[in-house]
């Protein structure tokens, strides 16, 4: 069965492409709805409806705090995780695995994490990190072997390395269960800390054929250190009960931004230190000409936008028929998002997950044993 995670917008929402991510201000396109608890909450509690397993809380000066933000959306959802980000430059390690523990306690058993490195340099001095691209790396795995510690151990943890001086080191409490780490990275560094510490690779949307050889890569080191672990796939998606429908739409989005914006947004994405980030600028090439670089798989939402750049563009069932082709790389996880992010979810959780549910692949998780929901076109497309 797969996971299917939405995104939840703390930077705020619009219907066209909301701009930032890797160093760029949330302000690089439209941005019409303010990340207020009253919309996310409608995000959220939409998506724990519609039977999304979680919600992808993102972390960076662009965007609101995500462990405040995930903690109030807690409160007010019943079912849904959240996929919080943790920055490991940010925090003591300590903290970090009572805070993880705290929060699986209070929200029943619903946190997921996300693991993310370091980000740019420049926005990590803002925040008091002057380490380089190769130490942050390092630090991450230091890190995260504390945090393992602390979440697995009886005895008090003590710790000396080149970052931390951690010295009996407890818990009150341990995370029951334990939260699954998802990770991102492209680089050569990224694979061996993954494999040592983390359960779940998360890549962003390339082409299948470049996918399979992150699966590959990563496998080999996992299997090397005697460790099996699960892929995950970050994509926008714009799904329509027609194909020409879905791309009418990528088009307007595509219209509502300008030459001006694009120019300023991928020259500042050109600083990245980012591997992966290079890679969704190699997919879009700059330019509003050649975006669908594999079938519906379409690269504009990279041109104003850091950090995943692609989306899965078409109908129903091209959609889940692309994303049945993922999973055939035996990739199991999804992380999801649209423009606007609350309408998009209902498009994408009326109209592919039955298709998905039809085809034994997904299941809605708050309702076991029930017959699954037939598809339903939007009534406006009728």
């Amino acid at each position: 069965m797969l996971d299917i995670n939405w995104f939840l917008p703390t930077y705020g929402d619009s219907r066209g492409i909301v701009g930032g991510g890797h160093g760029q201000p949330a302000r690089t396109a439209s941005k019409d709805r303010p990340a207020t608890l009253s919309y996310l909450s409608r995000i959220a509690t939409a998506a724990d409806d519609l039977g999304f397993e979680g919600l992808l809380v993102p972390t960076g000066a662009w965007c609101e705090d995500a462990w405040v933000t995930a903690a109030m959306l807690a409160g007010i959802t019943e079912r849904i995780k959240f996929l919080i980000a943790l920055r490991p430059g940010a925090i003591s390690p300590t903290l970090a695995a009572q805070m993880a523990a705290t929060f699986q306690w209070q929200s029943g058993g619903r946190l997921l994490l996300n693991v993310v490195t370091g980000g740019e340099s420049h926005e990590q001095r803002a925040y008091g990190d002057h380490e380089d691209k190769a130490s942050r790396y390092a630090r991450c795995d230091e890190f995260l072997r504390i945090v393992h510690q602390l979440w697995e151990s009886d005895q008090p943890v003590s710790f000396r390395g080149a970052y931390f001086d951690i010295e009996d080191a407890t818990l009150q409490r341990r995370p029951d269960p334990r939260p699954p780490l998802y990770f991102g990275g492209s680089s050569g560094p990224a694979g061996p800390v993954f494999a040592d510490n983390c359960d779940v690779y998360l890549t962003w949307g390339e082409p299948p054929a470049a996918v399979r050889r992150k699966v590959e890569w990563i496998r080999g080191l996992a299997e090397e250190r005697g460790r099996t672990v699960e892929f995950g796939i970050r994509l926008h998606v714009i799904t329509r009960d027609t194909s020409a429908a879905a791309w009418a739409e990528a088009q307007r989005l595509l219209d509502g931004v300008s030459p001006e914006q694009i120019a300023r947004v991928q020259a500042g994405l050109r600083r990245s230190e980012s591997e992966g980030q290079r890679r969704m600028l190699d997919l879009n090439q700059g330019t509003k000409d050649g975006l669908e670089v594999s079938p519906n798989l379409w690269a504009g939402v990279g041109l104003v936008r850091g950090g995943a750049g692609t989306a899965l563009v078409g109908s129903h069932t091209e959609v889940a028929d692309r994303l049945e082709e993922y999973a055939e790389l035996g990739l199991t996880k999804f992380v999801l998002s649209g423009y606007p992010h609350l309408e998009e979810a209902y498009w994408f959780g009326e109209g592919v997950l039955p298709i998905l549910e039809e085809r034994g692949l997904w299941k809605h998780p708050g309702r076991a044993g029930a017959a699954p929901v037939s598809h339903v076109p939007f009534a406006a497309a009728l």
